[in-house]
């Protein structure tokens, strides 16, 4: 069974079924108590794209956003592993081709076009896969 994860966000846009939410993305050491002495913090709002069913939300209403944690896996499977794999396999064989290190390491980089084409063409797919879901703040 997968958890849950949550975030808790502020509604920024509505358009009809589709909700704009504004999340505050935090590095690991911006909540730290030794933040201010050190450079490394990080604070960055990003805005999720929600579709939901409701129509009682309003635009500044304090929200949770919510999903499976198996969901952020996936994403970054098809996002930093699997490219990250198919760049060093391609890069070991076609290093026991060629002695041209500048070749084999653009074709290696070459190969993210077509992978992520690839999966610019499952996009609808994906989006049903990588959903979030939201509710009101003070729902149970």
């Amino acid at each position: 069974m997968s958890e849950i994860i949550e975030h808790s966000g502020i509604i920024h846009n509505i358009q009809g079924k589709h909700i704009q939410v504004q999340i505050v993305q935090m590095s690991a050491c911006s909540s730290c108590h030794a933040k201010g002495a050190c450079s490394a913090s990080d604070m960055d709002d990003k805005l999720i794209d929600v579709e939901t069913d409701r129509d009682d939300f309003k635009v500044g209403e304090p929200v949770i956003l919510y999903g499976q944690s198996s969901m952020g896996l996936l994403a970054v499977l098809l996002a930093f592993v699997l490219p990250f794999l198919l760049m060093l396999a391609t890069l070991l064989l076609l290093k026991s081709y060629t002695d041209n290190e500048a070749i084999s390491g653009s074709i290696a980089l070459a190969t993210m076009l077509p992978y992520y084409f690839v999966l610019s063409r499952f996009n609808n797919k994906l989006k049903s896969k990588l959903k979030f879901h939201v509710k009101k703040l003070n729902a149970a």
